[in-house]
């Protein structure tokens, strides 16, 4: 009877009851945290465009790029060197991945985000901080679109999205001649790549070490993006020093602090739900550029903008039955 007792209480739905009483409100604190962290990581990455545009006056965009996630690598030894005090006590609890898992998710990400970054920095020498947010940001609409390469049936919602985000690119960037500038040429080219960096990211944060996940990525960037410099661009120390607090700005607080904010707040956001929040850095993009650079958009380019961030929400927004 005592056995048969303690087999009841051990299944007792009260208690079940009692569990998720306690676990849901964990489980929404956690998102909460998430969604302030990704909402953070898109100002700090929104403002950056302004750093990575006034960058371009002095040095070649893999220079930049390869100085900056270079610095980003710096940024996170601190923190490195703190998480391997406790690496011992996590170890006992859950098995440590393989270095060689390790080392290609962080090749892999990292060459996602230097296709991205690269193009996205050449394309601010020919356009401006606020269209280029604008333009990158169509990665949202492009994650869920990337979906169908693994059956999944994108929704109403998303289908709507993207087509506002196309009828607003075209506005934005068309001219009346049907020709669109190379700078947003480059940037929507980028944006392809930034939404198959946000799926890997969301694919691999939650298996790899988030610090060691960012610290991989960022070197093998800055590895390929020095590389690529050495054959097609010209520098010295003192376009280094002039450019100096738009390459701490890009590398410590846009890298350092905003990838890693990402690595850390996608182990529990789903990609689609962190694209929404961080498509809000082509706002920030624009609010930058419009505060620190005087940039500004005639009605036609406005209209545009308008278009696009409607396109961008609307295509994550939980409407047309989507229920994620």
């Amino acid at each position: 009877m005592l056995r048969a007792s303690r087999f009841r209480w051990n299944f007792d739905p009260s208690k079940r009851s009692c569990e998720k009483i306690i676990r849901e409100p964990l489980l929404e604190a956690r998102t909460l945290k998430s969604d302030a962290l990704l909402l953070l990581t898109a100002a700090i990455w929104g403002f950056a465009f302004v750093a990575q545009r006034v960058g371009m006056d002095h040095l070649g965009p893999f220079t930049f790029n390869g100085i900056r996630f270079a610095l980003g690598c710096l940024s996170l030894l601190p923190l490195l060197a703190f998480s391997r005090k406790h690496v011992a006590v996590a170890e006992r609890l859950v098995p440590r991945p393989r270095t060689s898992k390790t080392l290609l998710g962080g090749a892999l990400a990292g060459f996602a985000l230097y296709m991205g970054a690269s193009l996205q920095q050449a394309g601010l020498v020919y356009t401006t901080a606020g269209k280029a947010g604008f333009i990158t940001g169509l990665y949202v609409v492009i994650v869920p679109l990337l979906g169908l390469f693994w059956k999944q049936r994108p929704d109403a919602g998303t289908w709507t999205g993207a087509l506002l985000a196309a009828a607003g690119l075209y506005f934005l960037s068309v001219t009346e001649e049907l020709t669109i500038a190379l700078g947003d040429f480059l940037n929507l080219l980028g944006a392809f790549f930034w939404a198959i960096h946000v799926l890997l990211i969301g694919w691999l944060s939650p298996k790899i070490d988030s610090i060691k996940l960012a610290f991989i990525q960022f070197a093998f960037c800055s590895l390929l993006s020095l590389s690529t410099a050495v054959f097609v661009e010209a520098f010295s120390w003192q376009d280094i020093r002039q450019t100096a607090i738009p390459l701490l700005y890009g590398g410590v607080c846009s890298v350092g602090v905003a990838y890693t904010l990402q690595v850390v707040a996608q182990q529990h956001a789903p990609p689609a739900h962190a694209a929404i929040l961080l498509s809000l850095e082509s706002a920030f993009a624009a609010l930058g550029g419009w505060l620190l650079l005087q940039e500004t958009l005639g009605g036609r380019g406005l209209f545009g903008c308008a278009l696009m961030l409607a396109g961008m929400l609307l295509s994550q927004l939980r409407i047309f039955g989507r229920s994620s």
